[in-house]
Order: structure tokens, then C-alpha cells, then sequence
């Protein structure tokens, strides 16, 4: 499951990366949740970020709970499940990102937040499928999901699942709308172990409302939890 994550990056950053434009601003952000409006690129647009919201929009969520099954979709079956063939068929995204979290259990009430990178802070791209659906006001939402995958031995520690991240060159591929189903599904692979990192970081991450530069720092699980130094 990936159920948080961050994109730090400056606009400008963002447009030389990804080779795209970004109509508006954009503020950096380091507590990305569920059902928030963030940046993608899709295979509609992608020379273009647009705005979607991640798994369910806040009007639907006030009905629904907010569950893995509305903001991640397994790679495996991607092209199985009648809810997602659709979407992975003609209606695929790139979710720009620096970094997501996951929380390892210590005890029965305790877990602490780990951020996991590649390279050095690089921008990266997680796979996605978008949906466009009207409201009840009739209004046109689109929102996204996150391809997860088999966990590397890094994130394996932590979680029984990571998000799919694509090889650079694999990205415009992601995006192509006459890309063959055998080739999409191969990119959907577990990202090397050796090009990632791994930190624990501020238990202010646990709480949505926290969207600054302090959560992606570095922490010593002394400074947070006291005795739980052996963790770290």
C-alpha cells in the first residue's frame, strides 16, 4: 500500500523534468493524503501537469470511508479486475513524486514513519490510472490511483507493498496510448533495492494537517520515541 507521499519540488523543477507545462501555481508538498487535488500527467495530456484528486474526491469520501482500495490498485491484476481494465487500457498517469512513507509497527501502539528516496532526492514517477466520473451536482471530478507491487527488501522490512515506480525511460512509454498491454505490464516491476534509501523522519508526518519542510528531514527515533534507539 502507499497511502502518503511527498513532492517537494519547486514548479519549475517540475516543468524541466517532466517536460511539461503547469498552468497556476504549486507549492511544494511534503504530506501528500488521500482524496487531496495534487499534479499528474496523463496519457489525455502529456505535455501538460493536470490536477486530480488522489483515490476518492472530498464530497465522495463524506459517504465512503477512505480504504486501500480506493487510492492503490495491484500491478498483478491490473489488467484482470473489471473496476481498473479500463482505466489501464486507455486512461494511464504519471504521479510525480521525491519520496512516500510507510510506518513500521515497534509495538502494540507504536509505529515510526520511514521515507523512502531514490538516488539523491531524485524526482521520480509512480504509475498510475486516472477516472473521470460526474458528480451528484453534475459536476466532472477525475481522480487517480497508485499501481503498487511486490515490496524490495528495503520497503520488505516495513510493508508488504510499494508503489510502482517507473524507470525514467519508461515514463513517455506509460503514457503512450498505442503502448501493447505485454509492454505496459512489464514496466509494472519492483523498483531495485540498490537505487533507493531509506530514513526515519518526524512523527508529525501522522498527521495530515502537517504539510512542511521539517517532515522529509531526517530524525533519529531517539528524538521521538526516547528508548526506541535500537531501532533506528
Amino acid at each position: 500500500m502507499c497511502g502518503r507521499y511527498s513532492l517537494s519540488k519547486s514548479k519549475i523543477e517540475l516543468e524541466e523534468r517532466f517536460q511539461a507545462e503547469m498552468l497556476g501555481n504549486f507549492q511544494p508538498r511534503y504530506n501528500i493524503a488521500p482524496t487531496q487535488l495534487v499534479p499528474v500527467i496523463t496519457s489525455d495530456s502529456p505535455k501538460g501537469f493536470s490536477f486530480f484528486y488522489w483515490g476518492i474526491t472530498p464530497d465522495f469520501a463524506k459517504n465512503k470511508p477512505v480504504s486501500q482500495k480506493f487510492i492503490n490498485a495491484k500491478a498483478e491484476t491490473i489488467d484482470q479486475k473489471a473496476s481498473f481494465k479500463s482505466s489501464f487500457k486507455s486512461r494511464r498517469c504519471l504521479i510525480p513524486a521525491d519520496g512516500f512513507y510507510e510506518w513500521k509497527k515497534v509495538g502494540k501502539k507504536t509505529k515510526i514513519p520511514y521515507r523512502f528516496t531514490v538516488g539523491e532526492e531524485e524526482t521520480f514517477a509512480f504509475a498510475g490510472i486516472w477516472e473521470e466520473y460526474e458528480n451528484e451536482s453534475g459536476k466532472i471530478k477525475h481522480t487517480f490511483l497508485i499501481l503498487t507491487t511486490e515490496p524490495n527488501s528495503l520497503v520488505s522490512d516495513i510493508h508488504d507493498r510499494m508503489p510502482v515506480i517507473l524507470d525514467k525511460e519508461n515514463e513517455k512509454k506509460w503514457l503512450d496510448k498505442y503502448a501493447s498491454e505485454s509492454d505496459l505490464l512489464n514496466m509494472l516491476k519492483t523498483y531495485p533495492v540498490d537505487l533507493m534509501h531509506s530514513y526515519t523522519v518526524s512523527q508529525q508526518v501522522n498527521q495530515i494537517k502537517n504539510d512542511n519542510p521539517t517532515l522529509i528531514k531526517k530524525t533519529s527515533p531517539m528524538d521521538q520515541f526516547g528508548n526506541y534507539t535500537l531501532f533506528g
